[in-house]
């Protein structure tokens, strides 16, 4: 089974309550193939919600105490966004996800380059908080900009 950000399969969860959708993934849905998750969710957001970047370093240094997640308003959020990667590990591991594909960017799904902290664009290479959580327990994780129809 494959786990996916529910925004690329079409559903409206994004902080600014829009979609990513890409089709090979919405494919794989209705194939009974992947099942959605939204960390952001899952830790407690309801949509829409505050654009919020890392500030400090990346999903592993927030795991690690060494960073902390927070919205343009200047709210720290870091712990809403740990729960968010805790459960989504729980959901992971009961469905014994064979790839993760999670949205590319996000704090909490980046799985190679996610935004610097400043909300001005600017992107940086590191893990969102879910993603690093998930690699540090063993699961493959990948952009929806990685994923292919070769991959499966």
């Amino acid at each position: 089974m494959i786990l996916v950000s529910s925004c690329l399969a079409g559903l409206e969860v994004r902080y600014n309550g829009t979609h990513s959708l890409d089709h090979k993934i919405r494919r794989l849905l209705e194939e009974n193939k992947a099942i959605t998750v939204c960390p952001e969710l899952l830790g407690g957001f309801s949509t829409p919600r505050q654009p919020a970047e890392i500030i400090g370093g990346n999903g592993e240094d927030v795991l690690d105490g060494k960073a902390k997640v927070v919205e343009i308003t200047g709210r720290d959020v870091t712990e809403l966004y740990i729960k968010g990667a805790y459960l989504t590990l729980k959901k992971a591991i009961e469905i014994g996800a064979s790839i993760v594909v999670l949205k590319e960017y996000s704090p909490s799904c980046g799985s190679s380059m996610v935004y610097n902290g400043e909300f001005k664009g600017k992107k940086i290479a590191g893990n969102g908080v879910t993603t690093a959580l998930l690699k540090r327990n063993g699961l493959q994780v990948i952009s929806e900009e990685q994923f292919s129809d070769n991959i499966l």
